[in-house]
């Protein structure tokens, strides 16, 4: 199981850190690179016309403003790229989350919330999920562990508010 995690510039690293831990906690190999849509974008379509025959399965692209790393990378391979659009600018993030999530038809891009590198991370987990029965297994265990870190605060809750009654 790999997944690319491909940012858009060097200081979209903190943010992405945080889909990296959980999928090297859920055992997905990872392979983490800068590389610009505006910047790089002969990079960028190599590395998205190579990326199956690399092993990867799933691309992460990170990008804030303009936001086009995910689409370009939609563009240039049938894998599923989720796109983690970044607060980086004087919009707070939503001109990359309008720009990642409007994709024209025939090129599509899961998206998730602004700096919802978590969740991009848990997304990526799901597809793999399809076709690795452990992946699988592991997720309903997580679920099962956040559940159950509700109850107990939830009792936890309840139990307080008896004592203060």
């Amino acid at each position: 199981m790999k997944v690319a995690i491909v940012m858009g510039s060097i200081t979209d690293r903190p943010v992405v850190e945080k889909a990296y831990a959980i999928l090297r906690d859920f055992g997905v190999e990872v392979e983490l690179r800068v590389i610009s849509a505006h910047r790089t974008p002969e990079i960028a379509r190599e590395f998205a016309l190579s990326a199956e025959n690399e092993g990867i399965e799933v691309i992460i692209a990170a990008a804030g403003k303009a936001a086009h790393l995910a689409g370009v990378l939609a563009a240039s391979t049938t894998l599923p790229v989720i796109g983690l659009p970044l607060m980086s600018s004087a919009l707070d993030g939503l001109d990359a989350l309008l720009a990642t999530v409007q994709m024209p038809k025939g090129v599509p891009v899961a998206t998730v919330a602004i700096n919802g590198a978590e969740n991009a991370a848990y997304l990526a987990c799901q597809i793999l999920s399809l076709r690795y029965e452990p992946m699988r297994e592991r997720l309903q265990e997580h679920k099962k562990q956040m559940e159950e870190e509700i109850r107990t605060v939830d009792e936890e809750l309840q139990r307080t508010m008896k004592g203060n009654q």
